[in-house]
């Protein structure tokens, strides 16, 4: 017998414990019959004032990822989704597809990773020279950029915010990310794309859409819309621009 609200999915999503961000947009989108079972990567909300900091941010998500995925898998899911966005870009396409396999021989099932939606999402598109907003470093940056251009993808524009601490990264609005699209969008761009799970970026993407008539590529969104898809579900939902509503 099938869980009684979780009877098309139950979805085991793992994240930063200061994000505020993924959780809310995720549940926003969430079709009937499927649930979203989150745990908590501890982390602390420390400065980010340096590259040195944000690797030791790195440096504490790897300590801490496998016990909050042991601690989600306990309610037996039947996938996993990465609610975090910078470690599944660290160390270009091939650290993504390791850190994939990792992840997925520790909790038996498959999981979905942001690094992996980005790309499909751009293929749907049928885009290749991108803009990319972020809310990082410099060196999370570069590893952004590495991703992509493993993948064949173009970087033409990327602005990095520079959030100040990982539950700062929420606290940038709509005023601020809305410049930051206009600001790596050209006329040579074939998408936009935003990283990092904690800026509030699901919905100002649809609209930015429709300013821009271009793809604008949130990663929660393509996030949960492609761990929809590949398990089935193909479901249109409102409001959050083309992947949802067309792929």
């Amino acid at each position: 017998m099938p869980d009684a609200l979780g009877w098309r999915m139950k979805f085991g999503v793992v994240a930063p414990s200061t994000n505020t961000i993924v959780q809310p947009e995720f549940d926003a989108m969430r079709p009937t019959g499927v649930t979203n079972h989150f745990g908590r990567i501890y982390i602390p909300n420390n400065p980010l004032q340096s590259d040195d900091d944000f690797t030791r941010l790195i440096d504490a998500v790897r300590r801490e990822i496998m016990a909050a995925i042991d601690r989600v898998m306990t309610c037996e899911p039947g996938h996993l989704i990465m609610g975090m966005s910078s470690e599944t870009f660290w160390d270009g396409l091939d650290g993504s597809e390791k850190l994939r396999e990792r992840v997925e021989a520790r909790a038996g099932v498959r999981v979905t990773m942001g690094s992996d939606a980005a790309r499909h999402a751009l293929d749907h598109h049928g885009a290749r020279r991108i803009g990319v907003v972020t809310p990082y470093l410099p060196v999370a940056d570069q590893q952004v950029r590495k991703f992509f251009a493993d993948c064949g993808y173009e970087i033409v524009n990327l602005l990095g915010l520079k959030g100040a601490s990982p539950v700062l990264y929420a606290h940038f609005g709509e005023a601020e990310l809305r410049d930051a699209i206009r600001r790596v969008d050209g006329p040579h761009i074939d998408a936009i794309v935003q990283v990092g799970t904690n800026l509030a970026m699901a919905r100002l993407a649809a609209v930015a859409e429709a300013w821009l008539g271009k793809p604008v590529i949130a990663i929660n969104t393509a996030t949960y819309w492609w761990a929809l898809r590949a398990n089935g579900i193909s479901d249109k939902i409102a409001g959050f621009g083309a992947l949802l509503e067309r792929f």
